[in-house]
């Protein structure tokens, strides 16, 4: 049985960070590129909205018996293929993962431009996770 207590914490976590990113993101584009603290600020709050959708997805897969994720990507489609999330809205995570990902290992460097055109996605994407998960928590 999933930890309900543990999972509400971390939803406020998340909540919180994808808050900020919200409030963070420029108007322009060539705002946030000519803000490196910016784009360290978004990129972290990124870096933990999505690390704690990836937490909360292992966490209700395992401790529900939908089985053991073997990458990120899984734990969200275990998750549709049980009803807690659409399977449209797991494809979306998948990708805000995938952007997580590029910031956490350090491809190259942030590709501001691709940090820009995901955000909005990715802020829609775990806003809409949250209230799926809380929903299905009751």
């Amino acid at each position: 049985m999933t930890n309900k207590g543990l999972v509400l914490h971390k939803l406020g976590t998340l909540r919180t960070h994808v808050e900020r990113l919200v409030r963070r993101r420029p108007e322009a584009l060539d705002l946030l590129q000519h803000d490196v603290d910016l784009q360290d600020a978004i990129g972290m709050s990124v870096l933990v909205a999505v690390q704690e959708a990836v937490d909360i997805a292992f966490h209700i897969a395992t401790d529900e018996g939908f089985g053991l994720p073997a990458s990120n990507a899984e734990s969200f489609d275990l998750l549709a293929k049980h009803h807690v999330v659409s399977s449209e809205l797991a494809a979306a995570l998948v990708r805000a993962a995938g952007l997580r990902n590029r910031l956490a290992h350090g491809y190259a460097s942030i590709d501001v431009v691709r940090l820009w055109n995901e955000l909005p996605e990715g802020v829609r994407a775990l806003s809409e996770f949250s209230k799926a998960v809380a929903s299905w928590l009751g």
